[in-house]
């Protein structure tokens, strides 16, 4: 996993028109434009990101040492060789795995898909690969592929699966590491031997069509793609392939090559562990941990609160973002319960919210206040305490609705300074209530803004949404 940096749009799109790229898909050669494509993942907002491999069975020790980092880089952060990580697929036998259950927990918070690693950077598939023995069917006690059974009950759930892919590969024969950076960095920086680049891609290929063809995921989420060895010209010749084999696919933009070509190739943007400033200049989608580490780690309790999980969906559904948040299932199959527990919460207040996130986009503005919502990014340690008021809002909209979210419960007259008498001059307000609650509200609109006097019972916890309709 890593974080694009944000650069000027215009810079950028100079970048790709200079390079002289058109894809397959921009085109009219698939009868699909990218708006139709993107709609129901624009509708969703919110999705599941599983990271489940053999780093699951290590947990974060090895050798009975605890490995610092993130518990799906063990192998590079503990510099264990291939022949020994190789030692792993023996312990994993996940017979507790309930795909079932990992769609229902999804679906009881609120979310609308799922995004599964089929093979991280270690190089294992987690499925039954034809063009590779390194995986979950070949070299486990389990023998089963995990992929199958849980894109079918995401189908009857009416949830889109989707699938995670990284380029990076520490297990391939065609990589090797760097031994140029510094020891715990040559392994996520890769270099591929010389004459066999075609080799590997070849390789991804015919893992990418297997995957496809098997499991006909809505979304291909690459990873890795930031080696020096791989080109912008390689991330487009392989997006353009997946949209031959799926014209309809979803592709991120992590295939890209380099972090300026990222904020340009690919269907959206991918911040990790972060929520952006402000209004991004493509559509995006936050990727996020329920701790600090994406792959199961057992000695990582650093659970994000309910209360921030449902904030960040909020200020990322105002700049017209989605959110995608990671759980890490343990080496027998099991969803850990604090995940449980806090999307489970999360889907409570998405029961009585959910109009003001699904299907919305961002207004002309998307917030009031100046208190800015800040996350842990694990890079930079960022924490700290943010003290939210009621002058602190977050806008989003539908068709003639404006939705206004507070993330303090308002106890007395609050006033939304955006709706005002001239602001909405052509239009006229034709009711005002507040999500969850049955209560009558008294309000009024004047040039300094739209009054309204809160009810006196919460109908949620965490954050109250106020619902203004405007005749159409």
């Amino acid at each position: 996993m890593k974080k694009s940096i944000l650069l000027s749009f215009c810079f950028v799109s100079f970048l790709i028109i200079s390079n002289g790229f058109t894809f397959l898909n921009d085109g009219e050669e698939t009868g699909l434009s990218k708006d139709q494509r993107m709609e129901w993942w624009r509708q969703a907002k919110f999705g599941m990101f599983i990271h489940w491999g053999l780093y699951s069975v290590a947990g974060g020790f090895w050798n009975g040492k605890e490995i610092d980092g993130l518990g799906e880089w063990i192998m590079a952060r503990g510099a264990i060789p291939a022949g020994e990580y190789e030692k792993l697929p023996q312990s994993f036998n996940p017979i507790k795995y309930n795909p079932a259950e990992y769609v229902r927990i999804a679906k009881e918070a609120g979310m609308k898909y799922i995004v599964i690693t089929s093979k991280h950077h270690e190089g294992f598939a987690m499925y039954d690969s034809k063009v590779s023995d390194y995986d979950i069917v070949d070299k486990t006690p389990y023998a089963k592929d995990v992929l199958k059974p849980l894109s079918e009950e995401c189908k009857k759930a009416g949830i889109k699966f989707c699938i995670y892919y990284s380029i990076l590969d520490w297990h391939h024969s065609a990589q090797e590491l760097n031994k140029n950076k510094k020891k715990d960095d040559n392994y996520g920086n890769n270099l591929i031997k010389e004459g066999r680049k075609s080799e590997y891609v070849n390789f991804m290929k015919q893992q990418l069509k297997e995957i496809i063809t098997a499991y006909d995921p809505a979304i291909i989420w690459f990873d890795g793609g930031w080696m020096d060895w791989w080109k912008p010209e390689d991330g487009k010749d392989l997006m353009d392939y997946l949209w031959s084999l799926n014209p309809a696919l979803i592709i991120n933009n992590r295939c890209a090559g380099t972090e300026e070509m990222e904020q340009v190739m690919g269907d959206y943007l991918t911040p990790e562990q972060f929520v952006p400033k402000s209004k991004e200049h493509k559509d995006f989608e936050t990727n996020m941990t329920l701790n600090d580490t994406w792959g199961y780690k057992k000695n990582d309790n650093n659970w994000k609160s309910p209360e921030t999980l449902i904030h960040n969906l909020i200020d990322i559904s105002s700049k017209g973002g989605n959110f995608l948040l990671n759980v890490g299932p343990t080496p027998e199959g099991i969803i850990p319960q604090p995940s449980v527990e806090r999307l489970k919460e999360v889907g409570e207040w998405l029961q009585i919210n959910g109009e003001a996130i699904y299907g919305t986009h961002n207004w002309v503005k998307w917030k009031e206040g100046v208190n800015e919502l800040v996350t842990h990014y694990y890079r930079h340690n960022l924490k700290r305490d943010v003290q939210f008021t009621t002058k602190d809002v977050r806008f989003t909209a539908k068709e003639n609705i404006v939705y206004a979210a507070f993330f303090v419960w308002p106890t007395t007259k609050i006033k939304i300074k955006s709706i005002n008498q001239k602001e909405a001059s052509d239009k006229k307000i034709k009711n005002v209530s507040l999500l969850g609650s049955n209560e009558k509200l008294t309000w009024g609109i004047s040039s300094q803004g739209l009054s309204i006097a809160p009810p006196k019972i919460k109908p949620c916890k965490y954050a109250y949404v106020f619902k203004i309709e405007f005749k159409k």
